[in-house]
């Protein structure tokens, strides 16, 4: 008998393998098409950066570009312009998958601008704009989890839009971020609308939490070197321990009765930053039941080779809360290292949005 699939596998263990990635060859060559029915990807991720090495490296979108800037569009004009014909696209051939999931997968996530991560008007009128641009059922909305971004979340879902929370450290923001989705399902509902068919997902950042601990871990030597490149994963299951209190309560259940389908947690940032550490690391830790995992195409064919799949992530709540003690009894404070790696990520983001915009404007000028 041929060796089961390990992509394959995680989604019958209720762990849905999303691809962070996306450029057009992958969705108009098959390769997309390829991997959704081979592999059994059931979503994909984008953001700045992805779309930057997509346009950079590719000559596919210079006719487009070319067109565009002739009619006078600006650089973020043409990119939205290119972000939304992928999308769609991306969208119609998951559409099968987002059907047979009732709604849970085949979910294509595009980001409002990284510029209006403390701007939540500015957020909800963008995440309006691309819902209704787009206009594909199964697109999903990334707004920054920020604390401003917060009432904007709960505006977004209590319209009908989807929403992947991105950008997410703390187990305390987390929380703050089911608070605004069960909000925006009930304020939803007290308008008369119904609360099914809304897809959401908070995504949750793992290794980079690791690369800030472990350089503290570093300076306190010998002490705290078994707590190495563990920080992330305890953190990330933490999470899954709030994710299962919240919607074992019964204020979900009051929402599930009426239709509502979970904020499932998504696990981002699961490459390896340590080459001590094997390629499909953190993608072993955090395999558990209503999660998604979304993985760049090296770790995604890691994990096609090499990939052990099993459910760890519930076993592993009571090592996760010793390991977190044990690491701020050693002084390391997480709080502060979350936050700033949020404000980090924000920052990045930005800069990548600045710099796609460069790229678009350089090629549209040497088009033209």
């Amino acid at each position: 008998m041929p060796t089961p699939n390990p992509l394959r596998t995680l989604g019958s263990l209720g762990q849905s393998p999303w691809y962070d990635f996306i450029t057009r060859e992958l969705v108009i060559s098959g390769a997309l098409a390829r991997l959704i029915v081979e592999d059994g990807l059931r979503g994909m991720t984008t953001n700045p950066t992805i779309f930057e090495k997509a346009v950079q490296g590719s000559d596919l979108y210079d006719e487009e570009i070319r067109q565009l800037a002739v009619e006078g569009c600006s650089p973020a004009e043409i990119f939205e312009t290119l972000a939304v014909a992928d999308v769609r696209t991306a969208c119609d051939l998951f559409l099968p998958v987002y059907q047979q999931s009732s709604g849970s997968d085949g979910l294509v996530s595009i980001e409002v601008s990284p510029t209006l991560a403390y701007d939540a008007a500015g957020t909800v009128a963008e995440a309006e704009r691309l819902w209704q641009r787009i206009g594909r059922p199964n697109v999903m909305i990334k707004i920054p989890g920020t604390r401003a971004g917060l009432p904007a979340i709960t505006r977004c879902l209590a319209q009908g839009i989807n929403v992947n929370v991105t950008l997410l450290f703390a187990v305390s923001r987390y929380r703050a971020v089911v608070e605004a989705f069960f909000q925006g399902l009930e304020q939803r509902r007290a308008q008369g609308q119904p609360v099914s068919g809304i897809a959401s997902v908070a995504s949750f950042f793992v290794s980079r939490v690791d690369s800030k601990v472990d350089r503290v871990l570093e300076v306190l030597g010998a002490a705290g070197q078994d707590l190495r490149s563990r920080a992330a994963i305890a953190n990330a299951t933490m999470a899954y321990a709030a994710f299962e209190e919240l919607f074992g309560s019964a204020r979900w259940q009051s929402l599930s009765s009426g239709g509502a389908g979970r904020q499932r947690p998504l696990w981002a940032s699961t490459s390896t930053k340590d080459p001590v550490l094997s390629d499909v690391y953190y993608v072993e830790a955090l395999i558990g039941e209503h999660t998604v995992n979304t993985l760049p195409p090296a770790t995604f064919d890691a994990y096609r080779t090499r990939g052990r799949p099993e459910l760890r992530l519930r076993q592993g709540i009571p090592e996760a809360g010793q390991v977190l003690s044990r690491i701020e009894k050693l002084g390391v404070d997480l709080d502060e290292i979350t936050q700033v790696l949020e404000e980090e990520g924000v920052k990045a983001f930005a800069a990548s949005f600045q710099s796609l915009l460069g790229v678009i404007e350089r090629k549209a000028a040497a088009l033209v």
